[in-house]
């Protein structure tokens, strides 16, 4: 009688990933959070120069122009909510295109993270419109 052969001994099969879009996946969070580090940068710099010209003009001093502060916070608060939106607008057409040949959650951190700075542009920028009239 022949001994029985022992089958070859295979790893478990596990579904293959497409490292190629993984790493586009990746390369587009990254992309999207320098938007996010630009857009919070205009807003947080937007506000603050809001804030100190208009201590300067409660103070008296003289300012170019009556609403120099609104004028100059809101348009750094404009451009950042812009940046931060059409980073967010990029960077879904990025995974839609992606998403036809691969499984992946569309709502992942860094697009979250974008919709909250989205919309605290939109509010900073409404409270600086406000706050005048």
């Amino acid at each position: 009688m022949a001994s029985a052969e022992k089958p070859a001994v295979t790893p478990r099969a596990r579904p293959r990933r497409d490292l190629g879009a993984l790493r586009t996946i990746m390369a587009a969070d990254r992309t999207l959070m320098a938007w996010i580090r630009t857009a919070l940068s205009l807003l947080s710099f937007g506000f603050a120069i809001y804030k100190i010209l208009q201590e300067v003009e409660s103070a008296d001093k003289l300012l170019p122009e009556k609403n120099s502060p609104r004028n100059v916070g809101m348009f750094l608060a404009a451009v950042g909510t812009a940046a931060m939106i059409m980073g967010t607008i990029e960077y879904w057409q990025t995974l839609h295109e992606l998403h036809r040949d691969n499984d992946f959650w569309y709502f992942r951190p860094a697009l979250i993270m974008a919709m909250v700075m989205s919309l605290s542009g939109v509010v900073l920028i409404f409270g600086i419109f406000t706050r005048l009239f």
